[in-house]
């Protein structure tokens, strides 16, 4: 139910933004753009959002090294250029590239507001200014995953793409040209969905309760 909630959610809120309010950055590119760029690419599941943070259990490290079984990571306050929190909900499952925290600004911490904060050394933050997370359902996952897809938008139209396919691509070993092919939706297919969906709109008396 908890993970329903998030999934849900995540839907009435669009996934998609221009840059957090106070935040004055360019877009960086997609997933496939800007992951090479961050010191750590994890998949991991949110088990805790404590004020701008979220603590995330790795399931396992898809680029770079970790021995943490659990990561903090610090999304947007004040004008820090990272994603909104609420994006992140408890029992919901992400693809990060994230950065670590070496140094904390002067003003970074305030003991009034402890879990409001610009976040602890060593801990990590998730950038906001491109496609630097994609939210993972099973062994597949969406998100601003390659070049061509709508700036600002974290849950464009597009197909799930597996899982293995992004790790293969961090790896070396598949392309972006593929990545794209996976990404992108079969016209056909859309059509006849939608197709089945009218002609089904009205004949809920027709219909047995497995087929509603």
């Amino acid at each position: 139910m908890r993970r329903l909630l998030g999934l849900l959610m995540l839907v009435s809120a669009g996934a998609s933004a221009q840059p957090p309010e106070g935040c004055a950055c360019l877009w960086q590119g997609s997933f496939a753009e800007v992951a090479d760029s961050t010191e750590l690419v994890i998949l991991g599941e949110v088990t805790q959002v404590r004020g701008n943070a979220v603590d995330i259990a790795v399931e396992r490290s898809l680029r770079g090294e970790t021995w943490l079984e659990t990561l903090r990571v610090w999304m947007h306050a004040r004008d820090y250029c990272r994603p909104p929190v609420d994006r992140f909900p408890e029992g919901s499952r992400w693809v990060m590239a994230l950065e670590q925290i070496t140094e904390v600004p002067d003003d970074g911490f305030d003991p009034s507001t402890p879990n409001v904060s610009y976040g602890r050394k060593l801990d990590y933050i998730l950038p906001g200014c491109g496609g630097f997370h994609l939210q993972a359902n099973g062994e597949s996952v969406i998100g601003n995953l390659v070049p061509g897809m709508p700036r600002w938008e974290y849950a464009p139209d597009m197909t799930p793409v597996l899982l293995s396919l992004v790790e293969g691509f961090l790896e070396g070993n598949v392309s972006e040209k593929a990545l794209k092919k996976a990404s992108e939706e079969d016209p056909a297919v859309k059509s006849l969905i939608l197709d089945t969906k009218s002609f089904l709109r009205g004949q809920d008396e027709y219909l047995d309760e497995s087929q509603r």
